[in-house]
């Protein structure tokens, strides 16, 4: 039976040993593996000894990449094993691994979603329906993030679409007052909100223009249109230019005004 003939420290890291058979290299491990196995000069190996020291140091190495991995910010149970398996290892060690993370409280889903939602719903304003989204591709299980979203109430869903649907106003000075209310939808949909949030943060958004207003973003789309279908004042440019003001939103009225100014 092999024994063990030489332990050296290895140059680059500290932590681990090197460990020799019969004169040989054979394996390395980790300072807590050598106390753990009492592994010293002399002692014997058998094949089966070898496994379970090298599965061991499997352990430790991988429980080592996992602490490093939570250590800038907090993972879902899914991250962390994709993150080990990426490494390189084990899956029968991936489960110990998670298995020891989760008895040290460094792993849990339900406080993991909790601050997620908390976190991303005032730093991004993402709505329920992204933050759903995005906690299911991480593993996180469903009853889970339904918790996690009944601390995002529906008051704190509006005011956080009323914030977005103002900055849609703000940049929406050319549109028509019906394109900017289908601009903020558009944008709150993308963010995750329900279609009751969105009409209740409509109505407590001022999108519609004024008369001057109104009016002066029809002549900035108007004119925008009549260089695109090079306008000539002949019927088939002004009907494309009509068409085009009315699929943008203005009234009939208000293009026939600025076409026959137009002439």
């Amino acid at each position: 039976m092999p024994y063990i003939t030489k332990i050296s420290s290895q140059k680059n890291n500290e932590e681990r040993v090197n460990i020799f058979l019969d004169e040989k290299y054979a394996f390395s491990v980790d300072l807590d593996i050598l106390v753990k196995f009492d592994l010293r000069k002399g002692k014997e190996l058998d094949e089966l000894d070898v496994i379970e020291i090298q599965y061991g140091d499997d352990i430790r190495k991988g429980f080592n990449k996992a602490l490093d991995y939570l250590s800038y910010r907090m993972r879902s149970t899914k991250e962390v094993k994709d993150h080990l398996k990426k490494k390189g290892v084990p899956d029968s060690a991936v489960t110990e691994i998670i298995h020891m993370l989760n008895e040290y409280q460094y792993l849990d889903d339900r406080e993991f979603a909790a601050a997620y939602v908390s976190t991303h719903r005032k730093t991004s304003g993402k709505g329920p329906d992204v933050l759903y989204r995005e906690l299911r591709i991480k593993g996180v299980d469903d009853n889970i993030i339904q918790e996690a979203l009944g601390s995002f109430t529906f008051s704190e869903q509006v005011e956080t679409a009323v914030k977005h649907a103002g900055k849609v106003v703000k940049k929406g000075k050319k549109l028509s007052s019906k394109e900017t209310k289908q601009a903020i939808e558009q944008q709150l949909i993308r963010k995750g909100f329900s279609f009751d949030v969105i009409s209740a943060a409509l109505l407590e958004t001022d999108y519609e223009n004024e008369h001057d207003a109104e009016r002066e973003a029809l002549y900035k789309q108007g004119e925008k249109a009549m260089r695109r279908y090079s306008y000539d004042g002949s019927y088939e440019t002004k009907m494309k230019v009509k068409q085009y003001l009315f699929r943008k939103g203005f009234s009939i009225d208000m293009i026939d005004q600025f076409l026959d100014e137009k002439g």
